[in-house]
């Protein structure tokens, strides 16, 4: 039996960078993951290569339908689909490679099949080539999650579908229903409805994103719909019907009654579950939460103290970036070190176009809680950058407390907010104050500005509007 100071179950960004943070403080380290490729779901079927197609069916977009307005003459633009998705792979290729690379650079070996705790200290690799024995001083449980499926409308891979096939049609579905409007569903939404699909979002809720805060909920359906998609809300799907060469769909509005949707595919998109079985956490004694994750407490270790869980499989949004987070504090910690996550500045962002960013409390949350606040609010149709991209669709929402002036949440919708919510989350981390953020000079022209101007406009002295 090997012996390690550190056993990494699951090759997610939270379970690698866990390893590759642990190794870098000096423990010898092992990664086990069950998938061919490193990286999880992320690099593999999620993140990585939905972003990639959103990216293509932009580029596809704006040159059938406003390069002229840059002046750009076109001829016959066509698609080919085996093309992008090619690029999709290439790239999704490099990546995974790229963490192969990272655990060689590293010394962290990677062991490769199911791994499962027979004790505190020991963890079974159950490959194709027969099982390997563990031992490890620490084990990290990062086996991150699966997409939810519906017991009237089980997930068949073809007229059925997960977002992993939908990242890989080889057709232009004629009419693709999505089953859930949060961000898988709107993301892979926009990249079908850009390249010929007629699309129509099913939410049984009153709004889309319904993590977010409504006014930018609202922006962005208002946005989605000027683009084609047929969004319902208020709506759920009460039967279905799958044949050969399309689904028959039964929905039920809560104000307009019952409607028959026809399409050729349908994507569930309804949520994600954490996957906790097969890893032996119930044998060892390893306790869940009452929502069926790992419990854990404030540092991310289970009821047993040498087990951490961290990621989709613990509580909090299911987010790459919140895994990566708890993948360090759980190295540090197990090395000596104050490793911790500030649960209270994770930004939440949905690529669409225009994006969905945020970081922060929204209005809903803060009049619940009974914090007083001021809101501070600027379009991006008053900003040079913007209109220079002929992108001015959304605004950016500042709420900071009224006493203290500190900023409690930064919500947007608008061009490359993916991008600017970074600088949101910096100045809430130091806890930086509106007029901080207000003071602070902004390259000019830049879509940051629209910040700054946001932030003076908690004090009601925006410039431009």
């Amino acid at each position: 039996m090997k012996e390690f100071d550190l056993v990494v179950v699951g090759a997610g960004p939270g379970g690698y960078v866990c390893a590759i943070r642990a190794a870098q403080l000096g423990l010898k380290v092992a990664l086990v993951e069950k998938r061919a490729t490193l990286g999880g779901t992320c690099l593999n079927v999620g993140c990585i290569p939905s972003k990639v197609l959103l990216e293509s069916s932009e580029v596809f977009e704006t040159t059938m339908n406003h390069a002229d307005e840059h002046g750009v003459v076109v001829g016959d633009v066509g698609l080919d689909l085996e093309a992008m998705m090619a690029r999709k792979d290439r790239i999704v290729g490099e990546l995974t490679g790229g963490v192969a690379g990272l655990m060689k650079k590293n010394k962290i070996e990677v062991f490769a099949g199911r791994g499962e705790l027979v004790a505190a200290d020991k963890v079974v690799v159950h490959g194709d080539e027969g099982d390997s024995d563990l031992g490890a001083k620490h084990v990290c449980l990062a086996m991150g999650s699966t997409v939810i499926n519906l017991p009237f409308l089980p997930i068949d891979g073809n007229r059925v579908v997960s977002s992993t096939e939908a990242l890989s049609f080889d057709s232009v579905p004629k009419h693709l229903v999505v089953i859930g409007a949060g961000a898988v569903g709107l993301e892979l939404g926009s990249v079908w409805r850009r390249l010929g699909a007629e699309v129509t979002v099913i939410e049984m809720l009153p709004t889309i994103t319904p993590f977010a805060d409504k006014q930018m909920a609202k922006t962005l359906e208002r946005a989605l719909t000027d683009q084609g998609l047929d969004i319902r809300l208020e709506t759920t799907v009460t039967a279905a019907k799958v044949l050969k060469t399309k689904v028959k769909l039964t929905v039920e509005n809560a104000k307009t009654g019952s409607d028959t949707i026809d399409c050729d595919r349908v994507l569930v998109a309804v949520g994600r579950r954490p996957v906790t079985d097969g890893a032996g956490i119930e044998s060892v004694g390893v306790e869940l939460d009452e929502t069926g994750r790992v419990a854990v407490d404030d540092h991310l270790r289970t009821n047993i103290p040498n087990i951490y869980a961290i990621g989709d499989i613990v509580r909090g949004p299911m987010l790459a970036h919140k895994a990566e987070d708890e993948g360090l504090a759980v190295a540090e910690q197990i090395a000596g070190m104050p490793g911790h996550v500030n649960y209270e500045v994770i930004p939440n962002v949905v690529y669409t176009d225009p994006e969905l960013a945020m970081v922060g409390r929204t209005e809903a949350e803060l009049k619940e809680a009974k914090v007083p606040f001021a809101a501070g609010r600027f379009m991006f149709r008053a900003n040079g950058r913007a209109k220079s991209l002929g992108q001015e669709t959304g605004m950016v929402k500042i709420l900071a407390d009224k006493e203290t002036d500190e900023i409690l949440g930064v919500h947007m919708v608008g061009p490359r907010a993916s991008e600017l919510i970074g600088e949101a989350a910096v100045a809430m981390e130091f806890r930086a104050s509106a007029e901080d953020l207000a003071r602070t000079c902004h390259a000019h022209p830049t879509l940051s500005e629209v910040v700054k101007e946001a932030a003076m406009a908690v004090d009601k002295r925006a410039i431009h509007s």
